[in-house]
């Protein structure tokens, strides 16, 4: 793996987690709106917008530079759309990358051929 496509995963995988937060944050104030007289819903919206439209830049530019099959690609994607998906989004591309590095690794020391 080039170092421009372990940026571009490690960029997705940053983004992941505050995105599932603001959308769990967004979900809260959206129930608090109703029920109080608490409205914080358009600045969490836009913070959550911003953060999902960084989400879909990063996972376009990831799956552009990883050649994912049409499968990944899309369960990275409905992950960025369910409440806690992008918990389970950053876990996921966490363990991709350290596999990558234990075959880089084992390719550079020669027990395993490229």
């Amino acid at each position: 793996m080039d170092i421009k496509t372990a940026s571009s995963l490690h960029r997705l995988r940053l983004v992941s987690a505050p995105e599932a937060v603001s959308f769990l944050l967004l979900l809260v104030c959206s129930v608090l709106k109703r029920t109080t007289e608490f409205n914080a819903v358009p600045v969490m919206g836009a913070v959550h917008g911003v953060l999902f439209i960084l989400y879909v830049i990063f996972w376009l530019d990831a799956w552009n530079r990883t050649k994912w099959e049409l499968k990944t690609a899309a369960l990275y994607f409905v992950l960025s759309v369910l409440p806690l998906g992008g918990f389970f989004a950053e876990r996921k591309l966490k363990r991709a990358a350290e596999d990558e590095i234990i075959a880089s690794r084992a390719r550079t020391e020669g027990t395993v051929a490229s």
